[in-house]
């Protein structure tokens, strides 16, 4: 099976790395700049399961691409997808499936557009990530799993080949028969984080310090019901795992939106918080998670202002 892997940052770069040690035929679109530093310092990975050092993987740039490929795994960031699905259009052929890690759901209508329903799939990934000043990706937890599954509950013939080809790569390879599930209530938990976070400019073991948990908590129950107004209301043993997750005492984790506010980046907060209030019946005001998306647009629009050459660039 021919992968093509979109991007070789934390998420691609690290499951595209386990794929590629694990004697899988993998490819990674790139730009030219990433190109470059791979072929001459190769593809690294540190992490407690396992480093990895991969010397000259197989990379392609957007005009190089050739015939396409079975399996496109997806995991740029929200704003950077118009411009993936522009660099890869031409390697999905008729049977390919493509499956987009990206946080929310607006991206399975964005893909769905050009490539039809039955060849995106739906997918998420839990791990704990980042890419290093050197290039280097740095695995952080023991979790490292992909869940994947087609968006019409279906069962269709490609999802075995697919299956075999992500098994024994030495991540957690998960196939769904309710990937939208899954999909969701992770949106439900990311959007609380990111709200939380981006809110706070803090971590949750700080918000739970200064006594703020029943903020956190209040933009759970505004996502939740958000989520069960659409049919996916989270299971109750996810939400107590979340729960207990967002009170924990000491938690160093912050969603990585709140990162990108602190280093003046762009930001997902369209497709994180601003998609999820979009789907907000009329005269509804969950006000913590409008308030959170008003924060981060406020900032974005004091980044525009500042820096407008930046912002027209992006």
């Amino acid at each position: 099976m021919r992968i093509l892997v979109i991007g070789a940052g934390a998420l691609g770069g690290y499951f595209g790395a386990r794929l590629l040690a694990a004697g899988r035929d993998v490819t990674f679109l790139v730009r030219p700049k990433r190109a470059e530093a791979l072929a001459k310092g190769g593809l690294v990975v540190k992490s407690k399961l396992g480093d990895l050092h991969l010397a000259c993987p197989p990379t392609v740039t957007s005009d190089q691409l050739n015939g396409s490929y079975d399996l496109i795994i997806v995991s740029c960031k929200a704003y950077d997808l118009d411009g993936a699905i522009e660099s890869f259009a031409s390697a999905v052929g008729k049977n390919s499936v493509i499956i987009p890690l990206l946080n929310g759901l607006r991206h399975l209508d964005v893909l769905n557009a050009p490539f039809g329903e039955k060849n995106v799939f739906g997918g998420q990934c839990a791990i704990s990530a980042a890419l290093s000043a050197d290039g280097e990706i740095l695995h952080m937890t023991d979790l490292h799993t992909l869940s994947f599954g087609e968006q019409s509950r279906t069962r269709s013939e490609r999802r075995a080949d697919i299956a075999g080809a992500l098994s024994g790569a030495g991540f957690d390879a998960e196939l769904s028969d309710d990937i939208l599930q899954g999909m969701w209530e992770k949106w439900v938990m990311i959007a609380t984080i990111a709200g939380a976070t981006c809110l706070m400019r803090a971590s949750m073991g700080d918000i739970v310090a200064a006594g703020a948990s029943d903020v956190v908590i209040g933009l759970l129950d505004e996502a939740s019901a958000i989520a069960a107004k659409q049919g996916f209301e989270p299971r109750p043993a996810y939400i107590e795992r979340v729960r207990s997750i967002l009170t924990m005492p000491g938690s160093p984790l912050m969603a990585s939106m709140a990162r990108d506010i602190e280093r003046g980046a762009p930001t997902e907060g369209d497709h994180i918080l601003g998609d999820l209030l979009g789907r907000v019946g009329t005269g509804e005001a969950p006000m913590l998670l409008r308030t959170a998306y008003a924060h981060v647009k406020s900032y974005e629009a004091r980044q525009a202002r500042e820096h407008p050459q930046r912002h027209s660039a992006k």
